[in-house]
């Protein structure tokens, strides 16, 4: 269990830096798509700013969709261990995709801006598969 935790943790703080980072930079292109001048400071203010303010509410939905997803990939790398990082890199993807999808069913709301467009929301699953690898690696370790 402890081994599973050293793993989890990791896995769901780089995602949700990954995911947040990918936020703010599709944010500050939108911004910029209007003429707005956007630096390179602005970008690099903006980003750690969200990193912390969207710490309390995105990081924690990470957290729940990694800790729904995480146990059915290990279940299954189990049976199909010679899969296991490809099982935990989709877990990671289905994780966050589902997430915003879940949201937009039952609260009729993207709370992330950029998952309103495909590619918004795809961008967001490569932060669960960053997470998802991250995972499988660190607890592969012995």
């Amino acid at each position: 269990m402890l081994h599973s935790l050293k793993a989890f943790i990791p896995a769901v703080i780089l995602a949700y830096l990954v995911a947040s980072v990918l936020v703010t930079q599709a944010n500050l292109a939108a911004v910029q798509s209007m003429g707005l001048e956007v630096g390179a400071g602005v970008r690099l203010d903006t980003t750690l700013k969200d990193i912390l303010g969207m710490a309390s509410s995105y990081l924690i939905l990470i957290l729940v969709s990694f800790a729904l997803a995480i146990p059915v990939a290990a279940r299954l790398a189990r049976f199909l261990p010679a899969q296991r990082t490809l099982l935990f890199t989709l877990a990671g993807f289905v994780a966050i995709v589902s997430l915003h999808l879940i949201m937009q069913a039952v609260l009729g709301v993207s709370g992330i801006a950029p998952t309103r467009t495909l590619a918004g929301l795809l961008s967001q699953g490569l932060a669960g598969v960053v997470g998802g690898f991250c995972y499988a690696h660190v607890s592969s370790r012995g």
